[in-house]
């Protein structure tokens, strides 16, 4: 018997959830290609330990960019190779897959999602919004006539929405997320210390001392990169306080889009809301500061989910286990 699966295809990462084992495969959606034989050389953890190291001819290469099938070839060999190395079809019956997506997906892209996951050997392939599966994950009953609100912040999209009765009331996605903190924060290097840094270097600067609210936070790390002027490896050193002003646009944005929904939101479930607090999910809700920031800008309370980055992959698989109620 054919186990179900359930999938965070995510811009950063690949999550797969198969039921009765839990998560299985937690991966960069990273996939490294033979530019000249077109050949897939490595997918996943090993293609991501490739990213700004590879000769010529080889090119790593992420094949969704901001929450969309930017490369459909590429997706499905990355999907294909996952399932398979999960190994759950069986001779005579192939799995049920649920894949969340971000909100505001074409019908386009949602048949290439489906395609994808038909190809690589699903039966039935239903695809769930990300933040309505993040907020399920996330521990919150949205299938009650009350208001929640989920912001979720991937590295591609931050997706906001408030839900009620199993459905999304009002939602926003935005293409501002955590890979363009990454950038932000190679961009304020580049400016501010002529050093130049890869994309690995800017995400271990985040994870490491990132601070979106917090003036005061002393922390900092040594980094390693070019010098613009000599051309020359060089280190130099980095504050959290450098790291809170390179972020500040783009984490002012993703407090927008917040505001935004909120004002959309009927009043009924603005009360909700406001006894229930929001919470966040993603790698996003890793930053240090950011309930605080969102405290401070929308004035509702705000709560991390306990494990953010599993959120939509523990989502899916509640979901799998209604999956009786599902529209395909």
């Amino acid at each position: 018997m054919a186990k179900d699966i359930g999938i965070d295809l995510g811009t950063a990462n690949i999550l797969v959830h198969v039921k009765g084992k839990g998560i299985v495969i937690n991966e960069p959606a990273v996939v490294a290609i033979n530019t000249n034989t077109k050949e897939v050389v490595a997918v996943g953890e090993e293609a991501y330990l490739m990213v700004g190291r590879t000769p010529g001819n080889i090119q790593a290469i992420r094949p969704l960019k901001g929450g969309v099938i930017a490369d459909f070839d590429i997706t499905e060999a990355m999907l294909s190779h996952f399932i398979n190395k999960i190994n759950v079809k069986s001779f005579l019956s192939k799995p049920n897959i649920i894949i969340s997506t971000p909100t505001n997906i074409t019908s386009i892209e949602q048949k290439a999602i489906i395609e994808v996951a038909e190809k690589a050997g699903g039966k039935n392939i239903y695809l769930e919004e990300e933040p309505k599966v993040a907020a399920i994950g996330a521990g919150m009953d949205i299938f009650q006539p009350s208001g929640n609100m989920v912001v979720d912040i991937g590295g591609g999209t931050t997706d906001v929405a408030v839900l009620s009765m199993g459905g999304i009331v009002t939602s926003e996605s935005i293409k501002k997320a955590g890979d363009l903190l990454d950038n932000d924060i190679k961009e304020y290097v580049k400016k501010k210390h002529g050093l130049l840094i890869g994309e690995r270097t800017a995400e271990s600067i985040k994870v490491g001392i990132g601070e979106v609210f917090d003036e005061d936070r002393e922390d900092s790390m040594e980094i390693r990169g070019r010098a613009m002027v000599s051309g020359l490896p060089e280190t130099v050193t980095i504050t959290s306080k450098e790291t809170l002003e390179a972020t500040r646009e783009t984490m002012k944005e993703i407090v927008a889009a917040a505001k935004d929904v909120l004002e959309k939101t009927p009043p009924e479930l603005s009360a909700d809301i406001i006894d229930r607090g929001i919470i966040v999910t993603g790698g996003g809700a890793l930053l240090e500061g950011i309930d605080q920031l969102l405290v401070e800008e929308l004035k509702v309370p705000v709560f991390k989910a306990e494990e953010p980055l599993d959120s939509v992959a523990l989502g899916t698989a509640i979901l799998l286990d209604n999956i009786g109620k599902l529209k395909r």
